[in-house]
């Protein structure tokens, strides 16, 4: 199986290499009919695209979006909607001395293993640049999510051993992330996290850490058991991307410290007639199926693998060999990330909800 597809309802296929000519997506599922905001799709982009902060990889990318195909006069066809990443700031160059030289933690062993052949030039498909076509994928199901009342926001809750408090996930807005460019909204723990990548950067290392996301307005019946089941989807997702290791929904790993009786989400009357739960512990899915609660659910990232140390790995003939790396990288994958959970959070939401309707 290819793997460079996602979804049923709403099938998202990302295509290029991160020093190829160019990278892209195609969106098979759009609605008919939709008046396709592309500012907002751009906006997005922006929060993703490399070089937006001294926090980030300097590679500077403008990634205008170049729409191929699947709308006419802005409004969509309800054809397969295609776009188009042209690559104008790859620098290949310093990946050529590794070019025949396994870089520790990456995929390089890995593909070579899978396919026989493998592109050096910055990690190919494997590179966080084919999260692109991603985040536009997820931009447009966000404009039709909106529509629907469902909201997504994430935001980053811990970078090393840095973690900020709980903030109101019902009250919590993308302005409140996007205030500093960690994008954590508590702007005093921000701080913190902002140093720590700094001084990790200036030491030639990297730090990861956690992102959190809520999706509200998310009706109750979106999962479809056994295998289909919402936060099942959402976990694979969420690890499809790079750097993700770790995946919790609702209390996660804490809830297996609790008796039933601290876990358990006791069903109230709703205002609005259905009922609702006076916590949210099983972070707004029970069963698999959403129950009307917010989505709340958490990512965890390692540490950038690319740190400007040397390090012993092996060739391609299984030779012993000693790198030190080169080229533009992120210190810390997380505040880039965020679009990127946000995308793909979107992307499972906007499948599970046509699969219902349809």
């Amino acid at each position: 199986m290819p793997g460079n597809s996602f979804g049923r309802a709403f099938v998202v296929t990302t295509f290029g290499e991160s020093h190829g000519a160019a990278l892209g997506v195609v969106i098979d599922g759009v609605p008919a009919g939709v008046t396709l905001d592309m500012a907002a799709v751009q906006a997005d982009l922006a929060r993703r695209r490399p070089g937006q902060s001294a926090l980030t990889s300097p590679r500077d990318e403008a990634d205008l979006p170049e729409v191929l195909s699947g709308v006419l006069d802005g409004v969509t066809l309800g054809t397969p909607l295609t776009m188009l990443f042209r690559n104008t700031d790859a620098d290949s160059r310093p990946y050529e001395p590794m070019k025949d030289v396994y870089r520790p933690s990456h995929a390089d062993y890995t593909y070579q293993a899978r396919h026989g052949i493998r592109d050096w030039r910055g990690g190919g498909r494997a590179s966080a640049r084919e999260t692109v076509g991603r985040v536009a994928a997820g931009a447009v199901a966000r404009q039709l999510l909106s529509a629907l009342g469902i909201e997504v926001v994430a935001w980053v809750s811990r970078v090393a051993d840095v973690e900020a408090a709980l903030p109101d996930t019902d009250a919590l807005t993308r302005s409140d992330v996007d205030q500093n460019p960690v994008r954590c909204p508590d702007a005093a723990v921000a701080a913190r996290m902002e140093a720590v990548i700094r001084e990790a950067r200036k030491e030639g290392d990297t730090v990861g850490g956690i992102i959190r996301c809520v999706a509200r307005g998310v009706p109750a019946g979106l999962g479809s058991p056994v295998f289909d089941k919402l936060e099942a989807d959402l976990a694979k997702a969420m690890l499809s991307l790079p750097a993700a290791k770790g995946f919790e929904s609702g209390s996660g790993y804490l809830g297996a410290t609790r008796r039933g009786s601290e876990n358990n989400d006791a069903f109230v009357p709703g205002a609005d007639g259905r009922p609702r739960t006076r916590t949210n512990h099983s972070g707004g899915i029970q069963g698999g199926i959403s129950n009307g609660m917010p989505v709340l659910f958490s990512v965890a990232f390692k540490p950038v693998a690319t740190i400007f140390r040397e390090q012993d790995t092996v060739d391609v003939l299984n030779e012993p060999r000693t790198l030190l790396p080169r080229g533009r990288h992120d210190p810390c994958v997380l505040p880039r990330a965020v679009p990127m959970v946000e995308a793909m959070a979107c992307l499972v939401l906007m499948d599970h909800w046509l699969g219902r309707v349809q």
